[in-house]
């Protein structure tokens, strides 16, 4: 039987259902990418403060791009969805119920998501789209006009398709009626995510209308936010996994998390909020040096795995994390490498390095590896090469970060160390593949990736010390393969 609010006592008695009542629970925030991080961090949030405090700040789910199924699937269930916690074998799962609505252009029309964004009661508007729906170019931060979705709507402002598109939109019909503006919140995995949000809306408000940004700028917030859950893509073996624990019942948009969680808010609302601090987040004045060190720590050390596991075989983080040459490079990248780059203070740095060592090896998660390697292009940034900047100015070392980098380019050059096809999911892919094509697999390759001016600064690409580390690096994967090139670079470094 498909999930629904008839049949939650179908569930078994160890799943924790909504103990509130749901029409109590109000539409305050709409979000944009109804995404597995989503259902299980920002809504798990809303949901313990609904269960413990009597919250009644609901959600309104939207997906602008793709997952129409998803959708659909959520609505079959009256908007409800379980979030499986897993650690090794030890599962614990809750029924999520503070979803009220859920929209789709595709399937109810643009113009039902834009005036669902003029209802008053809209408060916040948050997202999880990933870096790539925010039509920014990662080298400067600022708003990419020459990507497709910004043209259109730039030409039709009426029918946007694209994030900024459809934000400046439904901001600019609640100025003309005369409706208080929304706080604008990302919830993605970008240095000062608020202040990218920020930066693209008003470029596109001001292409359309400088009176119209200026009010933007005036009257609506855009908080930065770090958000730290390790929430996997859905793999057949989770799906049966995620089954058995829910008896009976069918959920289509169930998705399986670790336990840790964490949520860093900037305090900068213009509509209220709800007490995300009550359920555990912590709200501050500045995320910049939370953000950092998740990003370079975990997320760094995340795609220094990705790249270089997959090189070599390994399908899933915690197969990586089996390979003891693979812990102690990632431990020595975090602690040595990331760390001294960090701004945040009284944090004890190798103790929440050895943490996210623990987490990556939880054996109840399948991270795959392909799935962290995506959309290189617009990660690489903030995860590595803001950390080589720092250390070719302080004259440190940077093997680890070099390492990773090359690993980038070896990966997107297509194949891996038995020579089997690497399927490149990137924005850029298109790009990637003629800069690869029209390359040899030697210092060609190097300097025709370095050539991406889109993700490498002149500062780096002009840096000698930096492209030999990165040449030698890729070398030595193209000829003894990431394996070796690891267990190398740790006798090197006596680790």
């Amino acid at each position: 039987m498909q999930l629904s609010t008839n049949n939650l006592n179908q569930l078994p008695a160890t799943i924790k259902v909504p103990s509130y009542d749901r029409e109590q629970v109000k539409v305050k925030m709409l979000h944009l990418g109804f995404g597995a991080f989503h259902r299980a961090h920002q809504a798990i949030f809303a949901d313990i403060l609904a269960t413990e405090q009597q919250s009644d700040w609901g959600f309104c789910e939207v997906n602008l791009v793709g997952g129409e199924q998803q959708i659909e699937d959520l609505l079959a269930q009256d908007c409800l969805y379980n979030v499986v916690e897993m650690q090794g074998d030890n599962w614990q799962t809750r029924t999520v119920g503070v979803v009220k609505e859920a929209l789709h252009p595709t399937i109810h029309g643009i113009d039902a998501v834009i005036n669902r964004m003029l209802d008053p009661n809209i408060a916040i508007v948050s997202m999880t789209v990933t870096e790539k729906g925010y039509c920014y170019v990662p080298a400067t931060g600022s708003i990419d006009f020459a990507n497709p979705a910004i043209a259109h709507d730039l030409a039709s402002p009426n029918t946007p398709k694209s994030l900024p598109g459809l934000i400046v939109e439904a901001l600019k019909r609640r100025k003309v009626l005369g409706i208080a503006p929304f706080t604008v919140m990302s919830c993605d995995n970008m240095p000062e995510n608020g202040h990218i949000t920020k930066n693209v809306i008003l470029a596109m408000a001001a292409k359309q209308d400088i009176a119209l940004a200026n009010w933007i700028e005036a009257n609506v917030t855009f908080p930065s936010t770090m958000v730290d859950r390790i929430v996997p893509a859905m793999t057949p073996d989770t799906a049966e996994k995620i089954q058995s624990q829910l008896g009976p019942v069918v959920d289509k948009v169930a998705i399986a998390c670790e336990p840790f969680r964490q949520w860093v808010i900037e305090d900068n609302f213009v509509a209220g909020r709800p007490e995300w601090e009550k359920a555990g987040a912590q709200l501050v004045t500045d995320v910049v040096p939370f953000e950092e060190m998740k990003l370079r720590m975990l997320n760094g050390s995340h795609s220094f795995l990705a790249y270089l596991g997959y090189l070599a075989g390994y399908q899933y983080i915690n197969e990586c994390m089996q390979d003891s040459a693979y812990e102690k490079a990632a431990y020595h990248l975090m602690v040595n490498e990331q760390a001294p780059t960090l701004s945040i203070k009284n944090v004890d740095l190798p103790a929440y390095a050895n943490a996210l060592i623990e987490r990556f090896k939880n054996t109840g998660l399948k991270h795959r590896t392909w799935q962290i390697a995506m959309d290189g292009t617009l990660k690489l940034s903030q995860r590595l090469l803001d950390s080589i900047q720092i250390h070719l100015k302080n004259g440190q070392s940077f093997d680890y970060l070099a390492l990773a980098v090359a690993g980038w380019m070896r990966y997107v050059s297509g194949k891996d160390d038995h020579g089997a096809e690497i399927q490149v999911s990137d924005p850029q892919a298109v790009k990637l593949a003629e800069l690869v094509a029209n390359s040899t697999d030697d210092e060609s390759r190097v300097r025709a990736l370095l050539s991406l001016n889109s993700l490498f600064t002149e500062e780096l690409v002009n840096n000698s010390l930096f492209t030999e580390k990165v040449t030698a690096f890729y070398l030595s994967l193209r000829d003894n393969g990431a394996k070796k090139t690891i267990e190398a670079l740790n006798h090197q470094h006596t680790l």
